[in-house]
Order: structure tokens, then C-alpha cells, then sequence
């Protein structure tokens, strides 16, 4: 009888790798070979769009602060401008956080910087 190489290390590595690809359709979740094609591609888009995701926010957050100051007589980038002569170092996040839930808030920083 020939002896098993590997076997319990292999199997181990092969479980480990099956328990993430959970929840995946067709083959790809219980097939070794299907599954570490899969999580390759998954692991890649998940890393990718962690980055985008921050851009994305990013784009949001101008676009809602934009709205705001025009209904306030400025522009998104002369609003910005003039906060950082003000030195008032509030994020994009909390001036659109500002500028859609509370506008009066938004309106006395307007005011401010004008």
C-alpha cells in the first residue's frame, strides 16, 4: 500500500479555504478548485472597492454641500476656499452631514465665512 503524503495538511488548507467561499452559488462553494478561482476574484473587487468606496463618499458628501451653498449664494469651491481662509477645519463628511440634516446650522457657517 502506498502512504499518504500531505493528507492532513492538505485537507486542512482545502477546509480553511472552502469556509470562505460560504454562501457562493454552483460549485464554487464546495468545489476546491472553483472556490480558490472564485475568492481570488472576490478578494480582489473586495480590496478595489474598499477604495472606491472612499471616493464614492467623497463625491457625495461635495455634491449635497454644493446644493446647500448654492441655495446660499456661493459656490462649492468658493465655499471651500473661504472656510480654509477662515481656518474653520471642518471634513466634507460633517459639512454635508450639516447641510442635510440641520441647514441652519449650515447657514451660520455660511454666514461666517462670507
Amino acid at each position: 500500500m502506498p502512504r499518504i503524503k500531505r493528507h492532513k495538511i492538505a485537507h486542512k488548507r482545502r477546509k480553511h479555504l472552502l469556509k470562505y467561499a460560504k454562501g457562493f452559488k454552483w460549485g464554487r462553494k464546495s468545489k476546491y478548485r472553483l472556490a480558490k478561482d472564485a475568492l481570488v476574484h472576490a478578494w480582489s473587487h473586495a480590496y478595489k472597492d474598499r477604495k472606491r468606496k472612499k471616493r464614492e463618499f467623497r463625491r457625495l458628501f461635495q455634491i449635497r454641500i454644493n446644493a446647500a451653498c448654492r441655495a446660499n449664494g456661493l459656490t462649492y469651491s468658493q465655499f471651500i476656499n473661504k472656510l480654509k481662509k477662515a481656518q474653520i477645519e471642518l471634513d466634507r463628511k460633517i459639512l454635508a452631514d450639516l447641510a442635510a440634516n440641520q441647514p441652519e446650522v449650515f447657514k451660520k457657517i455660511v454666514e461666517a465665512v462670507k
